[in-house]
């Protein structure tokens, strides 16, 4: 019997982007499509199959300690992203700010999805959802870029809705406008 059970949600790309290992800031480069390997996007900034421990996890590893790297994309919801511009008191508020790689539309409360849930898209490329993307203050840092007087109204903006990051299972290739299918794990929540 299978341990993930697909449901009914499937996610549809309305953007694609990578953050380019070169660059200094978080900020993502649009694209039509990206082809993923088991170490994520060749040149991009979260590329590798390892990463060196960051604050995120100080709790379990010292800083630099080479680790799995389960962050290799970033994945965040359109409708999300609405309502962190709405609350913002923006118009819109474009991914390339938070070093998005994808922005799905269609898959409810995705920023909290459970951890290992998968997304696979139609060639069978298979994302496996880490954790949370917790707020932080970089993307509010490149909003107060371009938007004054804007980007510290970010962070609590974000607050549950900043998406998920996630790791490539199954390399493949994504493309805008391709739907992501939902599959979530077969078991009970953990209540000690």
């Amino acid at each position: 019997m299978p341990i993930l059970k697909e449901t009914d949600f499937q996610g549809e790309i309305v953007w694609l982007g990578h953050v380019p290992e070169a660059t200094v800031g978080l900020r993502s480069k649009a694209g039509a499509r990206l082809d993923l390997t088991y170490a994520g996007i060749e040149g991009e900034r979260h590329y590798g199959e390892q990463r060196q421990a960051c604050g995120r996890v100080r709790n379990l590893h010292p800083a630099g300690t080479e680790i799995r790297n389960l962050r290799q994309l970033s994945i965040l919801s359109q409708e999300d992203l609405e309502l962190i511009a709405q609350e913002m008191g923006m118009a819109e508020l474009d991914p390339t700010y938070l070093g998005a790689t994808l922005v799905l539309r269609g898959i409810p409360d995705l920023s909290h999805l459970p951890p290992s849930s998968r997304l696979q898209g139609p060639d069978g490329v298979t994302l496996t959802v880490d954790l949370e993307n917790r707020p932080c203050i970089f993307p509010g840092k490149e909003i107060e870029k371009d938007h004054k007087g804007f980007g510290a109204k970010f962070k609590p903006a974000a607050k549950g809705r900043r998406g998920v990051m996630a790791w490539v299972e199954r390399p493949g290739r994504l493309e805008l406008g391709q739907s992501l299918r939902l599959f979530v794990p077969d078991q009970p929540a953990w209540s000690p």
